[in-house]
C-alpha cells in the first residue's frame, strides 16, 4: 500500500530495505515492521515490502527534506547506514538506529558508521560485545500465529506427497556457511537406518554456489537417496510456515550466523530442534529441554543428536511442544516490537 500523498510529512519511522536479494535480514525486518507500524506512523522503503506497513518511494522521501520533526531511520545493513548518514548530512531530519546481528569484529567502515548512529540494537549479548559502544539487546521474535503447530502433523506430512511418515528439515541458502553439507552427510548416514523419514532442504542456490550444490546432489545420488533427500530450491515466502508444519525435526546446521531466525520459526511451529552452537542458538535453546545443541560443522555430533529423536518420534513431538512454549514465553513478535519501541523513544 503506497503512502498517501498528504501523510508523508506525518511519518515517524522509515524502515529501509535496500537489498533486492531476499535474505535472513530481510526476513526479520519483514516480520517485525508491521508490528512497529501499529505503534508508529511508519513506511517501508525498498524491496520485499510486507503487508501491514505503508510503502514510501523516493519522491515521497524527497518531500521530507528539511522538515522540522525528527524521523527515525532504522538500518540493518551498512548500505542503509550509509544512506541514513548521507541523507542527514544533506538536510533530512533523521535519527539513526542500527540493528547488529554480527558476531565478529567489524570492519573500519562499519565501526565508523556505528559511531554515527543515535542508538544501536544488538540481537544478542554476544553481538553486543563486538560493538565497542553502548547498545540495547533485543532478540528477534517470531509471529507465533503464523508459525504455529498444525492441528494434525501426520496429516500435514501426508499432504506433502513425500515418502515415509516423518520429515527432517534444514532451511536456508544451500552453502557451506549454512552447513548444508553437514546435513546431507548426516542424512546419508541416518536415512538408510530409518526408512520412515525423509529429509527436506529448502533454500535457494545462488550462482556462485552452484558447484557446491551440485556436489551435494552427486553425494545424494551416490547414496541412492534421491527420493528421500529433497532439495526444493527457493520457495514462495508464503509457503514457508506450511513446510515447517510438516516437520517432526528441524536441523539448524550453520557454521556461523548472525542470529538464525529459522531457530525460532521451527520451535514456534512445534518441531524438535537440533542446533549447532551458532548465531543465537545458545541464547534461545535450553539444551536437552527445548532442543539439542551440537558443535558447528560436526557431523558425528549431529548424527548422535538426531538419532534418538528419529528412534522415538513421540519424544521429538514432546520436545517440539516444549520448544513452542519457550517461544511463546520469550520470543514473541510483540516482545521484540515493544523493546524496539522503547529504543525509539530514547532518540526522539
Amino acid at each position: 500500500m503506497p503512502i498517501e500523498n498528504n501523510s508523508a510529512e506525518n511519518l515517524q519511522l522509515i524502515v529501509p530495505n535496500l537489498h533486492r536479494r531476499y535474505s535472513g535480514v530481510t526476513a526479520t525486518n519483514r516480520m517485525v515492521a508491521p508490528k512497529l507500524a501499529q505503534m508508529f506512523r511508519a513506511a517501508w522503503l525498498g524491496s520485499h515490502a510486507p503487508d501491514g506497513i505503508a510503502r514510501i518511494g523516493l519522491a515521497d522521501l524527497a518531500k521530507l527534506w528539511r522538515r522540522r520533526t525528527p524521523l527515525i531511520w532504522h538500518a540493518r545493513r551498512n548500505d542503509e547506514m550509509i544512506a541514513g548518514v548521507l541523507l542527514r548530512a544533506l538536510g533530512w531530519p533523521l535519527k539513526l538506529v542500527f540493528t547488529s546481528a554480527a558476531q565478529r569484529h567489524h570492519t573500519w567502515l562499519t565501526r565508523w558508521l556505528i559511531r554515527r548512529m543515535d542508538a544501536i540494537i544488538a540481537t544478542s549479548a554476544l553481538s553486543a560485545s563486538f560493538l565497542k559502544r553502548e547498545s540495547d539487546v533485543v532478540m528477534h521474535g517470531v509471529d507465533t500465529d503464523r508459525y504455529a503447530p498444525p492441528a494434525d502433523r501426520a496429516a500435514a506430512f501426508e499432504q506433502s506427497g513425500l515418502p515415509g511418515r516423518y520429515a527432517i528439515g534444514c532451511f536456508g541458502r544451500v552453502r557451506a556457511q549454512k552447513g548444508s553439507d553437514v546435513f546431507v552427510e548426516a542424512m546419508c548416514r541416518l536415512l538408510p537406518l530409518y526408512p520412515d523419514f525423509t529429509a527436506v532442504i529448502v533454500g535457494a542456490v545462488v550462482p556462485e554456489q552452484q558447484g557446491f550444490a551440485n556436489g551435494l546432489k552427486q553425494q545424494i545420488e551416490a547414496a541412492g537417496l534421491q527420493s528421500r533427500i529433497v532439495m526444493t530450491g527457493e520457495i514462495a515466502i508464503e509457503e514457508v510456515p506450511r513446510l515447517y508444519q510438516r516437520l517432526t525435526i528441524y536441523a539448524f546446521t550453520s557454521r556461523n550466523e548472525g542470529f538464525g531466525l529459522t531457530l525460532i520459526e521451527a520451535m514456534s511451529s512445534g518441531a524438535a530442534l537440533v542446533a549447532s552452537r551458532a548465531g543465537a542458538a545458545e541464547f534461545v535453546v535450553e539444551d536437552g529441554v527445548t532442543g539439542l545443541l551440537t558443535p558447528p560443522g560436526d557431523v558425528d555430533a549431529l548424527v548422535a543428536a538426531l538419532e534418538p529423536l528419529m528412534q522415538n518420534p513421540a519424544s521429538a513431538a514432546d520436545m517440539g511442544m516444549r520448544a513452542r512454549a519457550r517461544v511463546l514465553e520469550k520470543f514473541s513478535l510483540d516482545a521484540e516490537a515493544n523493546a524496539i519501541a522503547e529504543v525509539y523513544k530514547t532518540v526522539v
